[in-house]
C-alpha cells in the first residue's frame, strides 16, 4: 500500500509498511500509479499511452527505477504486521497520571475538565492517597524499570506541597523496587515563584506550560473566575521558568478553536515570546458547542498547518530553530512496532488516580460511567477492562486496516473515540481529518529540509 500526495511543490509517495518515503518527479508521481508488489519487469503499454507526454525511454528508465524500489522492499511493502496480534494483550502498568487538584484558579471555557472539577466538586488529592497510587504504580510495573509520573488538574500547583512529598516518596522506593521515576507537571502558571521553579527543575523531567498564544486570544477563553485573562501575569513566569530550564525539556502548550482557526499567528507570537518548544493542540469537545472544531473546519485548518509547514522550513533553512510537537517525525527509525499498533496506551500500560484513589483509564475518562477501573485503596483494577482497553489497536478498529496513516496515528485518541463517537473503537472523523494532514506536513518538512542538505 502506498499513499501519494503533492504539497509545496514535493510530490511525495509514502510507502505505507515500510516507512520509505520517496520524493518524485512528475513522471514517476505518474508512473507509480502502475506499479504494483507484482509488477512486471517491463512497463504495460496502458502507461506508455496513459503517459505520451513523456518519452519511451523516459517511461522506460523511471519504470525500472520504480521496479528496483520493489524489489528491493521499499515501494508496495507487504503487511507482516500480523505477526505481532498476539502481542497486542495487557502489559504492566508504567505511567500514572496523578489528578493531584481537582481544582483550578482558572474557568477555561473549553476545559475538559469542566473547568478543573471534572464535574465532580473541588477537591485536592492528600499525601496519603497519592503514596497509595506510587506504590499501586510500583506494584503493577512488573519488570518496567522506567516509570512516568504526570502531576495534572486541574491546576497541580494548587497542591505543591504534596507534590514535593509525592516525588520524595517515589524517589526514596526507586533503588528498593530498581525504577526510575520520570516526572512531568502540567501548569497554567499562575502560582509559580522561585521556589517552585527550582524545584521543577530539579526533579521533573519535563513541564508543560499552559498558554493560547497571542493576548486576546489567550485571554477570550483562559480567564480567572473574576472573568479577567491571565495573559500578562503569566508570559513573565514562563519566560523565566524557561530561562532556568536551561536547556532542559519543556513545552508551551496552547488550544486552538473555531474562534482562532489562525493559530498560525498564535504558534509564531509564541515563537516571538522566546519559546521554541510548542504544542497548539485542536479543542475537541461537544460539536453543538460554538467554539467546537468541525469536519467543516479540516480544510481551513489544514491550510494553516501546511502554512506553519513551510514557515518552520524557511525558519530552519535560515539556522532558526523551533519545534512544534504535531510535526515531530522520526522517519529512520521511528518508534517499535508494538508502539506503531496500539499508540495509545490508556487503561492498559498508562491510567489516572483521582484525589479520592479512583483509577480510571486516562485523565479524559475520569468521571465517565463504566470507566472506573478500581480504587488504589484495595489495589485491584478491573482485568477486564483492561484487557479491553488493549485490543484498542489497529487491529480492531475497522477505520484504521485501510488508512494509510494507521502506522503513524495508531489508532487515536481513544478517549476522543468514546466521547464524541461513542465507542473507543469507533472512528473520530475530525481528529483523522486534522492528523493526516499535520503528518503530510511533517513529512514534507522532512523531505524539503533533507533535498537542502543534498
Amino acid at each position: 500500500m502506498i499513499h501519494k500526495y503533492s504539497l509545496n511543490g514535493f510530490n511525495i509517495v509514502l510507502d505505507i509498511c515500510s516507512g520509505a518515503v520517496h520524493v518524485m518527479d512528475e513522471l514517476g508521481y505518474e508512473l507509480v500509479d502502475y506499479t504494483s508488489a507484482d509488477m512486471p519487469e517491463k512497463c504495460p503499454d496502458e502507461a506508455y499511452n496513459a503517459l505520451n507526454k513523456f518519452s519511451k525511454e523516459e517511461i522506460d528508465e523511471t519504470y525500472s527505477e520504480l521496479y528496483e524500489l520493489v524489489k528491493e522492499g521499499l515501494l508496495h511493502t507487504p503487511d507482516d504486521y500480523d505477526q505481532f496480534k498476539g502481542k497486542m494483550a495487557p502489559a504492566p502498568i508504567k505511567a500514572m497520571c496523578l489528578h493531584i487538584a481537582h481544582d483550578c484558579n482558572l474557568r477555561c471555557d473549553y476545559c475538559f475538565a469542566a473547568k478543573g472539577d471534572f464535574g465532580h466538586g473541588r477537591k485536592l488529592m492528600s499525601y496519603e492517597v497519592g503514596k497509595k497510587a506510587i506504590d499501586f504504580l510500583l506494584d503493577n510495573s512488573g519488570s518496567r524499570t522506567n516509570l512516568e509520573v504526570d502531576f495534572f488538574g486541574g491546576e497541580p500547583l494548587m497542591n505543591f506541597d504534596v507534590v514535593k512529598q509525592l516525588v520524595a516518596y517515589a524517589r526514596s522506593r526507586e533503588k528498593e523496587y530498581n525504577k526510575n521515576f520520570r516526572f512531568t507537571v502540567t501548569t497554567n502558571g499562575l502560582l509559580l515563584d522561585d521556589d517552585i521553579m527550582d524545584f521543577i527543575n530539579k526533579e521533573m523531567s519535563n513541564v508543560v506550560l499552559s498558554i493560547d498564544g497571542r493576548k486576546e486570544i489567550n485571554d477570550a477563553l483562559r480567564v480567572s473566575p473574576n472573568g479577567k485573562g491571565c495573559y500578562d501575569i503569566i508570559v513573565p513566569k514562563f519566560k523565566e521558568m524557561v530561562k532556568r530550564r536551561n536547556g532542559e525539556q519543556y513545552y508551551v502548550r496552547g488550544t486552538f478553536t473555531r474562534k482562532n482557526p489562525d493559530f498560525y499567528e498564535d504558534v509564531m507570537h509564541l515563537y516571538d515570546l522566546g519559546f521554541d518548544q510548542i504544542s497548539i493542540e485542536p479543542v475537541v469537545s461537544d460539536p453543538q458547542i460554538s467554539y467546537s472544531l468541525t469536519e467543516e473546519d479540516a480544510e481551513r485548518v489544514g491550510q494553516e498547518y501546511e502554512k506553519l509547514a513551510k514557515k518552520i522550513i524557511e525558519m530552519k533553512k535560515a539556522g532558526e530553530s523551533i519545534n512544534f510537537f504535531h510535526f515531530m517525525l522520526d522517519l529512520d527509525q521511528g518508534p517499535c512496532a508494538i508502539k506503531r499498533l496500539r499508540g495509545c496506551s490508556c487503561g492498559n500500560e498508562y491510567v489516572s488516580v483521582t484525589p479520592e484513589g479512583d483509577i480510571y483509564p486516562c485523565h479524559q475518562f475520569v468521571g465517565i460511567d463504566g470507566f472506573k477501573m478500581g480504587n488504589i485503596d484495595d489495589g485491584k483494577i478491573d482485568n477486564e477492562l483492561k484487557a479491553e482497553f488493549s485490543k484498542a489497536n489497529i487491529f480492531n478498529k475497522e477505520h484504521c486496516r485501510d488508512c494509510w496513516a494507521r502506522f503513524y496515528c495508531s489508532g487515536g485518541c481513544n478517549a476522543n473515540s468514546q466521547q464524541y463517537a461513542g465507542g473507543i473503537f469507533n472512528k473520530h472523523e475530525v481528529s483523522c481529518l486534522l492528523e493526516q494532514k499535520r503528518l503530510e506536513c511533517a513529512i514534507m518538512i522532512k523531505a524539503a529540509l533533507a533535498e537542502d542538505e543534498e
